[in-house]
């Protein structure tokens, strides 16, 4: 039962083809962009906010610690030392709360075997008189030495004229209005800033999807292209999205420009295989021909013709190969030695850049050259010679032989596939077209002119320069 209840539940799983990889998302684009503004925007708030609360907060400490030390400073100025050696004040203070009993301001004077002399807002009440320090300066500090009440302490100690007794005066304030203003300021701050933060982050939100809608129209019109209603994406975008749509229809372009060759290719090989095979068909029907040679010859040409469009089919392959390189000089020799074996009679001759590169591969180059090297031999009158050079950007390959030429008016004609101007030496035909074709590949061109040394044809090959 459980191998059943295994199998069924394997039926019900969608089935994975092998050697397809089913694309794994990594999320929203624009929820990681909000969330990394978001993240940011708070970290900046809750920093800017730490720092902008302990600027208002010491701003308001130091502005109620001010207002106590005046009172504190007109004290001790007041103050004077009577008859029996006690302090005094000559005149009283200002401020009435002084004289209310708990009124949260107090002020008291102390000495070392002298009585404290307090306000009367201190009631039954003393402040604390530690002598663990000396307060020749102004000491401010906090104190719960009243359980009800938190306060605000400023001291000094001072020795006044006519006493050698060090007096310690003493400002004491609740800190209950100092909380007050200090919650009334961060109850105001808070909320600015988190409505400061939650405007940032949607302002970011919105930037968001309104820089990243450009790319949902490329979707949209990508699938426009799929469902056959466009060829390209066409409408203007920001600058940051145009380039990648404009490498995007160039890439439409290149696979469209290889399908194109590729039909090409087919009827290229198609019309190259259909004379031989023809031939063929026909000796083998026949009964006055030598088979067996027939064979062998149409076989041979056959050959030659898989091998020429293989070559031209594995160019495109390596279009884009950016690293393809080789040195022309080197294939010239090559070459020349290889056509000078199967032409004894024929002088082939060669001059110019040693070290000159070109942007293709080594095997295409040679299948280019040979054509033209071969050509030059077989119609030429016994002289070829090859001139290597650079113009520009481009590189130069100049074939030249001392034959009898081609008129201006075949000089286009010759390219189509199939077409010889002398059908008297065997050949297919396709030799001159393929090099056009296998040099357009690799952004190159062929053209044929008449050579001014030697009087016969002269073939002009550029191809890109390395």
């Amino acid at each position: 039962m459980a191998d059943a209840d295994d199998r069924a539940d394997a039926g019900d799983r969608p089935t994975q083809h092998p050697g397809i990889l089913s694309p794994r998302m990594t999320g929203s684009l624009a929820r990681r962009m909000i969330a990394i503004a978001a993240i940011w925007i708070s970290l900046l708030l809750i920093g800017g906010g730490f720092a902008l609360d302990r600027v208002l907060t010491g701003a308001i400490t130091r502005n109620f610690d001010a207002g106590l030390e005046y009172v504190l400073i007109a004290m001790i100025r007041s103050s004077e030392i009577g008859p029996d050696g006690e302090v005094r004040l000559i005149q009283p203070l200002g401020d009435q709360r002084f004289l209310e009993p708990y009124s949260g301001l107090y002020w008291q004077i102390s000495g070392e075997g002298q009585e404290p002399y307090p306000s009367r807002s201190l009631w039954e009440r003393r402040l604390d008189t530690s002598d663990e320090h000396n307060d020749d300066d102004m000491h401010v500090y906090d104190s719960n030495q009243f359980p009800d009440e938190e306060l605000r302490v400023l001291e000094r100690d001072v020795v006044l004229p006519g006493s050698k007794t060090r007096w310690r005066f003493q400002i004491a304030a609740s800190r209950q209005s100092l909380d007050e203003q200090v919650r009334a300021v961060r109850a105001t701050l808070i909320p600015s800033l988190g409505m400061l933060g939650l405007g940032l982050i949607v302002l970011a939100a919105l930037q968001t999807f309104y820089g990243l809608w450009p790319l949902r129209h490329i979707r949209r019109a990508i699938a426009a292209m799929r469902g056959g209603q466009n060829r390209r994406v066409e409408a203007p975008l920001p600058l940051e999205v145009q380039p990648m749509v404009d490498e995007l229809n160039a890439l439409l372009a290149h696979n469209e420009k290889q399908a194109e060759e590729a039909r090409l290719h087919a009827g290229n090989l198609a019309h190259a295989l259909k004379t031989p095979l023809t031939v063929l068909v026909n000796s083998a029907t026949g009964n006055d021909s030598p088979l067996a040679e027939t064979v062998r010859r149409e076989a041979a040409t056959m050959q030659r013709q898989v091998e020429h469009h293989l070559a031209r089919a594995r160019a495109v392959g390596r279009r884009g190969a950016a690293q393809a390189r080789a040195n022309v000089r080197d294939s010239v020799d090559s070459v020349s030695r290889a056509v000078a074996a199967l032409y004894p009679d024929v002088r082939l001759d060669a001059a110019g850049d040693r070290d000159l590169v070109v942007c293709v591969e080594r095997q295409d180059l040679d299948e280019l050259i040979g054509n033209l090297l071969e050509n030059a031999a077989k119609y030429g009158g016994g002289s070829v010679f090859v001139t290597i050079g650079r113009d520009g950007a481009m590189a130069e390959i100049l074939v030249e032989d001392d034959g009898p030429g081609i008129s201006p008016a075949d000089r286009t004609r010759i390219f189509d596939r199939g077409v010889r101007l002398d059908s008297g030496k065997p050949g297919t035909g396709l030799g001159l077209a393929i090099v056009r074709d296998v040099a357009e590949i690799y952004g190159g061109s062929i053209a044929l002119e008449e050579s001014e040394d030697l009087g016969g044809l002269l073939v002009r090959l550029r191809l890109p320069a390395g």
